[in-house]
């Protein structure tokens, strides 16, 4: 499902607070303006992920011009996709079916080595992906 709303930005010290006036309790911080908008991004994203699954009301979003916020904050709409945002979060675990040469299995095997967790240390590394823990 996609959604737009509007995120109250607030300049502080050393980045940005963010508020999503919208969802009761939808707040992140972000280290520089890119940040807090990857985090508002990511915020809005699992509180409505959390609504969806537990079949609450989804709130309206506010027209950006009725949005209160003081002097020293800004507004700006932010656009997320729960569909795409549960893909790319989902780690659940699919079976893959692969061929290696036998005497390299023999020796992994006598080794213990844990073939699903080599190949995907090997994925993310090929991939450039960074490790979520």
């Amino acid at each position: 499902m996609k959604y737009v709303y509007p995120v109250i930005f607030t300049p502080e010290d050393n980045g940005y607070s963010v508020k999503v006036p919208d969802l009761p309790g939808c707040f992140t911080y972000g280290d520089s303006l890119a940040d807090a908008i990857d985090m508002a991004r990511d915020a809005i994203s699992m509180w409505l992920c959390d609504a969806e699954d537990k079949s609450e009301p989804i709130p309206p979003a506010s027209d950006i011009k009725d949005v209160v916020h003081d002097a020293n904050s800004f507004v700006n709409l932010i656009d997320v996709d729960t569909d795409f945002y549960r893909k790319e979060n989902d780690n659940r675990a699919v079976k893959k079916t692969l061929t290696i040469p036998s005497w390299l299995n023999a020796k992994a095997e006598k080794a213990n080595i844990n073939f699903s967790q080599v190949l995907q240390t090997a994925l993310k590394d090929h991939l450039g992906i960074k490790d979520r823990s």
